[in-house]
């Protein structure tokens, strides 16, 4: 099939390299978010996507909206058959979705009606699934409800970030959607409509729904951590300044400790929480880069009766 491949950011490029390499369709063309502010000097990046597609010699299509009529126009001359979207961060509206004969088909990172939304995976984390995976759909006008081609599912191992997790399924998920695009063309597959219910919502998380709740118990708080590393990265507040936590270990034998008290040892940081302790590995303080918490501790020098999050 004749395909035009719509993502933005470099979880997208896996399944691109997967349909560029397939040997069966034709990436006639990306869409792809208008180049972004970047770095100290905060000059125009072209998005992971664009630069991978450039990089093959595919036409890179960078519209400011979707509807746009230039877009649409260029859109109708290349008439694909279908269009395959990972992550391409744009509502698109009902005349862009008209256009290709097979529709515009999703990879979404969760097993679909679950976790529909922005954020999936880090979701998944934060509430602590075991099992979770990735699924193609239909895309329609509604929120991620369209019927689903197929699916594939993947562990959540109890040290995974969303980081960890999200490069797995989008290696996964690139097969997954390199299958449907065949079974599409085939006309072996058949999408098929998504349950009414386990409908859950994975919003966009924000800086604050990022802030650790030190009251909160142990198990809770690692997965907040994992689930918002490394975007938007868990947080707290040292002496006034955030400070942003990388990693973090529950410790169940230390039930000592009150929600946000710390203990610094010769070589460790545990701080309190709701129920057991967690210790610090891996923290970040503002200006700084990455570093032991054992070290950020010796720097700082915390004094008795410190707390974090006060």
């Amino acid at each position: 099939m004749k395909l035009v491949f719509a993502g933005t950011p470099e979880v997208a490029v896996p399944a691109l390299d997967a349909l560029i390499a397939s040997g069966r369709h034709e990436v006639a063309a990306v869409v792809t978010r208008p180049d972004a502010p970047a770095g100290r000097g905060r000059r125009l990046v072209a998005s992971p996507v664009a630069e991978r597609a450039e990089e093959a010699g595919i036409e890179v299509l960078k519209p400011a909206k979707p509807r746009d009529p230039e877009f649409l126009e260029r859109l109708r001359e290349i008439a694909p058959d279908c269009c395959p979207v990972v992550a391409y961060g744009a509502l698109l509206p009902r005349v862009a979705l008209d256009i290709p004969a097979h529709g515009w088909v999703n990879l979404h990172f969760s097993l679909l009606p679950a976790w529909r939304g922005a954020a999936p995976v880090q979701h998944a984390i934060m509430a602590g699934d075991q099992i979770t995976g990735a699924s193609t759909f239909l895309i329609e006008e509604g929120l991620d409800s369209g019927p689903v081609y197929g699916t594939v599912t993947e562990e959540v191992r109890p040290t995974d970030t969303s980081g960890d997790l999200l490069t797995r399924l989008a290696f996964a998920g690139s097969g997954l959607l390199v299958a449907t695009m065949d079974g599409i063309e085939d006309g072996a597959l058949k999408a098929v409509p998504q349950p009414a219910d386990g409908v859950s919502l994975a919003p966009k998380i924000t800086v604050e729904d990022a802030r650790v709740d030190w009251a909160a118990p142990a198990l809770r708080v690692d997965r907040v951590v994992r689930g918002c590393t490394p975007a938007p990265g868990a947080w707290t507040t040292f002496r006034g300044e955030r400070l942003k936590l990388v990693q973090v270990a529950p410790r169940p034998e230390r039930t000592d400790l009150a929600p946000g008290a710390l203990e610094v040892g010769k070589n460790s940081v545990h701080v309190g929480t709701g129920s057991h302790a967690v210790e610090l590995l891996w923290v970040q303080a503002q200006g700084k880069k990455p570093m032991k918490a054992a070290d950020w501790a010796r720097g700082v020098r915390i004094g008795t009766g410190e707390t974090l999050g006060g």
